[in-house]
């Protein structure tokens, strides 16, 4: 089940662009109300039922924003409603994922040293887990963990990485990782249209028939909102993993994908109360969590060595083993029925282009090992050994 490359290339590019329109919307206003829901001042002389207020200032204008405990007495015309960003970012996610993965299954889905599945075992599989994470999560906000916010956050932290585990043992190193985003985008999006609007429906609803709205609703949803802003970091870095195969094609990355929930949470709350004005003896607890994360990621995806090197490969060698493996798709005229041409402009025909290219061979290839796409060729490791010592011997 393949498109036409023409089309595919430009869906792609049409639903990525429209996917990071709607993400920077969607992540700005959650980032923007969660920092004002923290920086909101009780003053003396508020209106009846006003919480706090804030005074700001943008653009060379200044905003005084109050926000009621429940809500206001009497409900005023024009009122705004935030939802379409985050509807529309999971729309165009989910669709992306469509043309890149479902489409191209056994390129970037698939990979058979993982686990051999067909195109249609995968979708499902692919379908089924991001349905399962929602309810699961849905089902832990409901549980008694809502009255110990400290372990619900750890119960979430180890569904994702259970999540991460299985996703990295069924599909490959680009479709795992993009499906634990998409696991985590999904929860996202799914508290924004299943518990935080409706929410926001049924106080309105109460105050339109004169009615008190009752607080849990508005405490339920203030809650599924901070969740939201504290995965938004982490799941951002996963949607671009796709571009790092030291972190995709990792053999470890289900841990990888932890560090980055950990430091990405912690670089959120340092950025947020960072902006509310908290001092910085409150905040700098974060920093040895956020450093300490990144350094034991770049401490487990340090290039191993090449097992090859010292190995005497010869020139006809080397080109009978990316001929088998590589010019399929990388040639001027690609053979692959997914490519009209060879992706980022990389034709690997000759030795001078192989000379050309050969840290990024080296990089793809030999030490991630994320190329051939989803190993369609099945690559051997004794193979990526000889390239490799070809390539350290130019």
């Amino acid at each position: 089940m393949t498109l036409d490359p023409f089309i595919a290339d430009w869906l792609n590019l049409l639903l990525r662009w429209a996917h990071v329109m709607a993400g920077i919307a969607w992540i700005g206003t959650s980032f923007y109300f969660v920092a004002l829901d923290f920086s909101l001042k009780r003053r003396a002389g508020l209106p009846a039922g006003v919480y706090g207020e804030a005074w700001e200032v943008h653009g060379g204008g200044f905003y005084h924003v109050q926000k009621y405990s429940v809500a206001p007495a009497d409900l005023p015309p024009g009122l705004i409603w935030f939802k379409w960003e985050a509807y529309l970012t999971w729309l165009t996610g989910f669709l992306l994922l469509i043309v890149q993965f479902y489409f191209n299954a056994t390129s970037y889905l698939i990979d058979p040293t993982i686990m051999p599945l067909t195109p249609w075992q995968a979708i499902a599989i692919s379908l089924a887990g991001l349905a399962a994470g929602w309810f699961i999560y849905d089902g832990l906000c409901r549980s008694a963990l809502i009255h110990r916010p400290g372990w619900l956050a750890l119960a979430v932290f180890l569904l994702i990485l259970i999540a991460a585990y299985g996703f990295t043992h069924v599909f490959s190193g680009r479709g795992a990782l993009i499906h634990v985003g998409a696991f985590i985008g999904t929860m996202m999006a799914a508290n924004v249209f299943a518990v935080i609007i409706p929410n926001q429906k049924k106080i309105t609803a109460s105050l339109l028939k004169g009615e008190a709205p009752d607080p849990k609703f508005g405490i339920t949803g203030k809650q599924r909102s901070l969740h939201n802003t504290y995965l938004t970091l982490p799941v951002l870095l996963m949607m671009i993993s796709n571009h790092y195969p030291m972190i995709t094609d990792h053999r470890e990355a289900w841990i990888l994908v932890g560090l980055i929930v950990i430091g990405g949470a912690a670089l959120r709350h340092f950025l947020v109360r960072h902006e509310v004005g908290d001092d910085m003896e409150e905040i700098a607890w974060t920093l040895p969590i956020i450093f300490g994360a990144l350094a034991a990621a770049l401490w487990l995806t340090e290039p191993a060595p090449i097992v090859g090197e010292g190995l005497v490969v010869s020139d006809s060698e080397v080109l009978g083993i990316t001929a088998k493996h590589c010019t399929m798709c990388h040639a001027v005229k690609p053979t692959h029925q997914g490519f009209k041409e060879p992706p980022k402009g990389v034709a690997l025909e000759t030795f001078d282009e192989l000379r050309r290219y050969n840290a990024q061979i080296m990089a793809q290839a030999v030490r991630n090992k994320s190329m051939p796409l989803g190993n369609e060729t099945g690559m051997t490791d004794e193979e990526r050994q000889k390239l490799g010592a070809w390539l350290v011997a130019q």
